[in-house]
């Protein structure tokens, strides 16, 4: 069995588990009080810039699998090196920065659809894994091209803008993507700034 560290496993059984209720039926609920609704809307509630991170789309596992697979093949390596408090501080920050930009977006947009998901918290585990490890080598699936952890995550990030700002309206908050890897950089630079 895997050796995950505590953060990542408490985070892995919260968003496994909250999956599992949304599938016994408990889905619509969940959705109405704890996604992430524009701010115009009369759903919006605060908690919801967090609460929303601990959701997922029912129809489909992959969501999950995809968010939950990434969290653990980065964020175990981010963990060790920082600790459980400091990661799951960042993780949580990640989650916020990316649900108050999505919420940007939207009054923007004037978008009445609600946002799930953990991809905000992990795309800022992303880019502290290419900050902190950026020469490891990666092995990518589709297309098998092995790449330093620099160039994945600055290629992530790029193609998240070109989708975000070109792409079709395909129900991905791309914006909030990049809102988790600019709250995690900016976390990373204050970390930094006032170690020195």
């Amino acid at each position: 069995m895997f050796n995950l560290p505590p953060g990542i496993r408490a985070l892995l059984l919260v968003n496994v588990a909250v999956y599992g209720l949304q599938l016994l039926g408990a889905n619509e609920p969940l959705l109405n009080y704890f996604a992430l609704w524009p701010l115009d809307s009369s759903r919006f509630e605060p908690w919801q810039l967090v609460t929303y991170g601990f959701l997922h789309e029912a129809g489909t596992p992959l969501h999950l699998l995809f968010n939950m697979l990434a969290l653990w093949m980065f964020g175990s390596d981010v963990e060790r090196v920082w600790g459980r408090n400091r990661f799951l501080t960042y993780y949580f920050v990640c989650v916020l920065s990316a649900g108050l930009t999505q919420l940007l977006v939207t009054s923007w947009l004037h978008s009445s659809d609600s946002t799930i998901g953990a991809s905000g918290g992990v795309f800022g585990v992303l880019l502290a894994f290419g900050m902190m490890f950026p020469q490891r080598t990666i092995l990518l699936i589709f297309p098998p091209i092995p790449m330093p952890a620099w160039l994945l995550v600055t290629g992530y990030g790029l193609l998240e803008l070109y989708a975000g700002v070109t792409g079709p309206m395909d129900h991905v908050a791309h914006f909030a993507h990049l809102g988790g890897m600019l709250g995690g950089y900016l976390l990373i630079r204050y970390g930094r700034s006032r170690r020195r």
